[in-house]
Parts: structure tokens; C-alpha cells; sequence
């Protein structure tokens, strides 16, 4: 009788570990929106009003923006294992550290706006890290949809936060809402580093096909490749990134994404209750309607990105569906300030919003197709300029709200957006840097 020969089993763990980092990005916008929620009990106690509120926002953000660099170079030095299991953990602790805030505190402000800094120094990590990880776990031809699926938790976590932490902070308080998310730091980041490792081969779970598919898939760079054995992974490839215009085209437009991102992400959910009048629990579900369409539109994103990339070319699929992307991010962005009913403005900027996002992945995965190796380090550069934009809207958008009316912080986002759709057509995903 003929022998039967074993088949192979095929893996798909890099599949449940990009999972568990759409996981983590959730928990990091649960984090970063939380204040924004709990701000108006905050702003009672502590008697802040919206320009200090935008402070403490923009305190975040500054933090955030200010460790980019660091954590990318971080990432690629010591591993996305290592720096997302202590980011995460540090995340928890300033979560801790809000709940704790004395409630006669004269410098309650002042706290906050540490606390807050020190979050996003922490927060810094998640991004750069997680691209590192998709550039030595994903084939090219996977990853708009994973990166897709990562960021659709920024979408997932801000979309869950106004119900449900509004929910929380009226039936417990506003501390609680902090110690919840606490507790969900702690969990993700001990799950995370029991689950992942920093490459397919230290994984033992990871089959010689998956690992072989995954090899096959990289960039013609990877230092997984077999081609590739004698290049320094951790050497960081400073001249071949900064001599291209690739970079600064990304940064300029990353910058009018964040710019966009944080009017939602800081100021939606007070808008739709100070301009539109709505009480605080009406405006927390129509709050949800932005992140919802971030993240169906992130995740639809991504997959039409890689299906774009293999039907037509690299830079249709990653390049050319930002910029249309943009472009109409500002064409409702203008639309949803100007008309007066209420219900019809939050679908007509939760188009706008969802629409941006429709060119999330692309940022990510153009990264990794251009940098390779040195993922970690360029990616981190370009959220650096996001975050610079993010935080000049937390603190820009209430000053022309209250000295113009709130059509004119919308209005300025749509022109910013429109520089960004025109950045991207400078960007070529097609021509990797040189190493």
C-alpha cells in the first residue's frame, strides 16, 4: 500500500497578530478621546472652559508629536514586542493617575496637562511600532488590508467611547471611565506579549509555509529575505530617507490628515452639543457616526488599496486613492458646516470623516513599501507631522469658533485637506529608497 504522505498545515498567525493590534490602536483612541468625554464634568469641577480644555488636549498631542522619532527608532532597535508591551503599560498607568486626581487640586490644570504629555510620549510608540512589525510580517500584496484593519481600531475605539464611557461617567463618575480604561491597558499589553515576537521564525506557531509565504511577500530589502542575510537590521538609513521628496510630501499631507482627524477626535462631540444643540446623550450617538464610517471606510480602504495595487500599479492603489480620498474629505467638510439641520450635518461630515480615512492605510503602507527595513524610523517621521497638525487643531479650533463662528474651523481643515490630496501625487511608492 502506497505511503501517505502528511500534509503541511498552512498558519495565518500574523493574521490574529495584526488582529490584536487593531486591538491595541482601539484601546489608544479609547485613551486619547476619553478626556474629551469626561471634559465637560472635568471642566465643572475643576473650572476649565473649552481654551484650557484645548490645552490639556493639545498636551497629548504635543507629547505625542515630540517622541515620534525616538519611538521609531526605538521600534527597530528593540522590536515591536518589547516597545508595545511597555507602551501600552504606561498608557494604563496615566489612566490611573487621572482617576486619582484630587478633586480640591488648585493645579488640577497643570496636572493634566502632564498627565496628558505623558500619554502621548507613551502613545507614541503604538504606530511606528506596529509598522515595524508589518514590514517583517506581511507580504507587500496584504498590506493595505492589514494596515486597513490596524487603523479601523482608531475608528472602533472612538467610535465606542462617546456611549460608552458616557454611560460609565453618568451611572459612576468620571473617574471611572479612567479606571476602565485602565484596566483595558493592562490586559491588551499583557496579551500582546504573550502572543507576539518581533519575527515569523522566533514564532512557534508559525508553519514553514507561512513563514515562507511571508518571505516570498516582502521587500526585495527585508532582512528576512534570503538575498538579504548580510544587511544590518538595525542600521537606520538616514541619508537614503531624507534625500528624497517622498518624505516631506508625506509629512505635509499626514499634517492636513491629523489637522482633520482631531476636529473630530477633540471637539465633535461638544460641537454637536454647543453648535448644533444637543443634549450630552443625543450628541454622544451622533457622535458615533464619524468613527463608525472611519472605520468601515478604513478597512474598505485598504482592501480596495491592495486590489488597486495588484489590477492596476503600486502608486493608483496607494497614491491616487489618497488623493481623491482628500479631495472629497473637503468637499463634505464644507457641505456638513453649512447646512442647519443637525441630524443631516453629522452624516455629511461623517462622510467627510469616513472618507479620510479611505486614505489611512495608504500612509502606513506606502512606509513599508518605501522604507523597508526602516520602517519604523520613516513612518514615525510622517505621524510626527500628524501629530503636529492634530495638535494645532485641539487648540486652534475653539479660537476660531469663538472669534468667527464654527463653519470657519471646518472651512479651514477642508483647505488643508485639499494641500494634502495635492501632496500625494509627489509620492512614489514604485521606486523604493535606496539602502
Amino acid at each position: 500500500m502506497p505511503v501517505a504522505i502528511p500534509v503541511e498545515r498552512r498558519t495565518r498567525i500574523r493574521f490574529f497578530l495584526c488582529f490584536w493590534l487593531f486591538v491595541l490602536s482601539a484601546i489608544s483612541f479609547l485613551d486619547r478621546t476619553n478626556i474629551s468625554i469626561a471634559g465637560t464634568q472635568l471642566s465643572h469641577q475643576f473650572g476649565l472652559g473649552n481654551q484650557r480644555l484645548g490645552w490639556i488636549f493639545s498636551a497629548f498631542l504635543i507629547g505625542y508629536a515630540s517622541f515620534q522619532l525616538p519611538a521609531g527608532v526605538l521600534a527597530v532597535r528593540l522590536g515591536p514586542r518589547k516597545v508595545l508591551t511597555g507602551g501600552v503599560l504606561v498608557w494604563a498607568f496615566c489612566n490611573v493617575l487621572t482617576a486619582l486626581l484630587p478633586s480640591g487640586f488648585a493645579q488640577a490644570v497643570l496636572l493634566l496637562i502632564a498627565v496628558r504629555c505623558a500619554l502621548g510620549l507613551a502613545e507614541a510608540v503604538i504606530y511606528p511600532a506596529a509598522n515595524q512589525f508589518v514590514a517583517r510580517w506581511v507580504p507587500q500584496k496584504e498590506r493595505g488590508f492589514i494596515n486597513g484593519l490596524i487603523f479601523a481600531g482608531v475608528g472602533a475605539g472612538s467610535g465606542l467611547t462617546p456611549p460608552l464611557l458616557t454611560w460609565i461617567i453618568l451611572t459612576w463618575g468620571w473617574r471611572a471611565a479612567f479606571w476602565f480604561d485602565a484596566t483595558l491597558g493592562a490586559l491588551g499589553a499583557i496579551v500582546w506579549w504573550m502572543i507576539a515576537r518581533d519575527r515569523p521564525e522566533q514564532h512557534p506557531a508559525v508553519s514553514p509555509l507561512e513563514r515562507q509565504e511571508i518571505e516570498q511577500g516582502l521587500t526585495s530589502y527585508a532582512t528576512a529575505a534570503k538575498g538579504a542575510a548580510h544587511v544590518d537590521e538595525h542600521k537606520i538609513s538616514w541619508r537614503a530617507m531624507l534625500s528624497r521628496i517622498d518624505l516631506p510630501a508625506l509629512m505635509l499631507s499626514y499634517f492636513a490628515f491629523g489637522y482633520v482627524a482631531w476636529v473630530f477626535f477633540s471637539w465633535f462631540y461638544l460641537y454637536m452639543a454647543q453648535a448644533r444643540g444637543l443634549n450630552l446623550k443625543t450628541s454622544a450617538y451622533f457622535t458615533m457616526m464619524p468613527f463608525l464610517c472611519m472605520t468601515l471606510f478604513c478597512l474598505g480602504g485598504g482592501a480596495l488599496s491592495d486590489r488597486l495595487t495588484r489590477t492596476v500599479n503600486l502608486r493608483t492603489g496607494r497614491c491616487y486613492l489618497a488623493a481623491v480620498a482628500m479631495l472629497l474629505t473637503a468637499i463634505f467638510l464644507v457641505l456638513g458646516s453649512r447646512v442647519q439641520d443637525a441630524f443631516t450635518a453629522a452624516v455629511l461630515l461623517a462622510l467627510g470623516a469616513g472618507c479620510l480615512y479611505l486614505s489611512q492605510s495608504s500612509f502606513w503602507s506606502v512606509s513599508s513599501d518605501l522604507a523597508g527595513k526602516n520602517s519604523g524610523v520613516f513612518s514615525s517621521l510622517v505621524n510626527m507631522a500628524c501629530q503636529i497638525g492634530a495638535a494645532l487643531t485641539a487648540s486652534l479650533t475653539p479660537w476660531l469658533a469663538l472669534h468667527f463662528s464654527w463653519k470657519m474651523p471646518f472651512a479651514v481643515a477642508a483647505g488643508l485637506v485639499l494641500l494634502g490630496s495635492a501632496a500625494w501625487l509627489l509620492v512614489h511608492p514604485e521606486r523604493p529608497l535606496e539602502v
